[in-house]
């Protein structure tokens, strides 16, 4: 052999060697491009999709789509935060599991500031409203299409970003349910634009939820926080009932340091009281009683979790108690319907009327969920036995 094959074989064998110890990358999402005819320019936007969302068995689940500006900065701490809160790796669930859409920036100052802006130099700012409608009439369905979404919207965004969340809020039409708004550059809305700004609001904002975080920079956020604190005091004044909304200072935290704590806060005020624990819930009334108030605070319909209502519906069983079995069915059958295309709310109810003597309904639980699943070996199992023993 000669010198220079042995020296290619090295070569070849050096690079293999080199493949072979590659790390393994961690995917948090994908780049998707979208050509924008409203902004005429292309816009990419990043996407991390829920834990359960490539489950064969959760093929049935939609989720809300959260929309991130300024993504390139949030998309890695905001796609973790929201995984964390949601997934049911870490039985968290303080928030449903959700869809996070991040948009690159291109041009912010137009993007996200919605009134023109008057300097002694020719400017492009004022493109708000063009930035949403593109967000609105060709981001969002293009979601639709390449996603499994529910139509609740939330929208976050911070300094111009927050301006720009808050303007979408007071709009009279927008496809954006809730809003997180994190030290949002009011720098531009002097009284009297903030004064014909809320003279114009509907009763439609009421129907949507806001948060807004103001940060401390000492002397100099003195005016922009003052004008959060007119701005929720204004909206508070004008809503007939309860304001579905929350401003919160942070004294410790700067313009820079806010948006991840106000992220956190914002997403938990939205979805108060969604992470009840199955401990707190002694009947189905109390349960459906607790989610309509969330859903009538937001606006939309939100049924209870189907994992916390499993939760509650296994306890039972387990309890040993007649009563508690009994109670077991009403849990799971509220399941079944609200969940009507989820093998495992089927294959819990035929658990629950076995458990309580009804084999023949157990059937027809599990052949449910075989038509639905028909990977389940759970329900095929529980089939042939209870079959033959009867």
């Amino acid at each position: 052999m000669s010198k220079y094959m042995i020296a290619a074989l090295l070569i070849l064998t050096g690079i293999n060697q080199i493949r072979s110890q590659d790390p393994e990358q961690i995917v948090i999402g994908t780049k998707h491009m979208i050509r924008s005819h409203i902004l005429n320019e292309d816009r990419e936007y990043w996407v991390s999709l829920p834990d359960s969302y490539t489950n064969k068995a959760s093929a049935y689940k939609s989720y809300p789509v959260l929309i991130v500006l300024d993504g390139n900065l949030h998309f890695k701490a905001i796609s973790g935060m929201v995984n964390y809160m949601s997934s049911d790796v870490y039985r968290n669930w303080k928030i449903p599991e959700m869809i996070v859409v991040a948009i690159q920036n291109v041009d912010r100052r137009r993007d996200y500031t919605p009134d023109k802006i008057i300097t002694v130099r020719a400017n492009n700012t004022g493109g708000g409203d063009r930035f949403l409608s593109f967000l609105e009439e060709e981001l969002l369905p293009a979601l639709d299409k390449e996603f499994r979404t529910t139509p609740y919207h939330i929208l976050f965004g911070h300094s111009l970003g927050g301006l720009l969340a808050t303007h979408a809020y007071m709009k009279e039409e927008t496809l954006f349910n809730s809003f997180i708004a994190a030290d949002p550059s009011f720098g531009t809305w002097d009284s009297e634009t903030m004064d014909n700004k809320l003279d114009s609001l509907t009763e439609r904002s009421f129907e949507r939820f806001i948060y807004i975080a103001t940060a401390n920079w000492g002397k100099r956020n003195i005016r922009n926080r003052d004008r959060h604190v007119r701005l929720f005091e204004s909206l508070d004044s004008k809503c007939k009932d309860e304001l579905p909304a929350k401003l919160e200072y942070f004294d410790q935290e700067s313009h820079a340091s806010v948006p991840v704590i106000a992220f956190h806060n914002g997403i938990s005020a939205i979805f108060e009281g969604y992470g009840i624990s199955y401990r707190d819930v002694q009947n189905i009334a109390q349960l459906t009683q607790h989610f309509q108030k969330l859903s009538d605070r937001l606006s939309w319909e939100f049924s209870p979790p189907e994992q916390l209502v499993n939760q509650i519906g296994y306890r039972m069983l387990q309890s040993g108690e007649d009563t508690d079995k009994s109670s077991a069915i009403d849990f799971f059958t509220l399941n079944v319907e609200n969940y009507p295309t989820s093998p495992n709310s089927y294959d819990s109810l035929g658990e629950a009327y076995e458990a309580n003597g009804d084999a023949q309904k157990a059937i027809e639980c599990y052949k449910k969920s075989l038509e639905l699943n028909p990977d389940n070996e759970h329900a095929t199992m529980r089939i042939m036995e209870l079959t033959e023993r009867n």
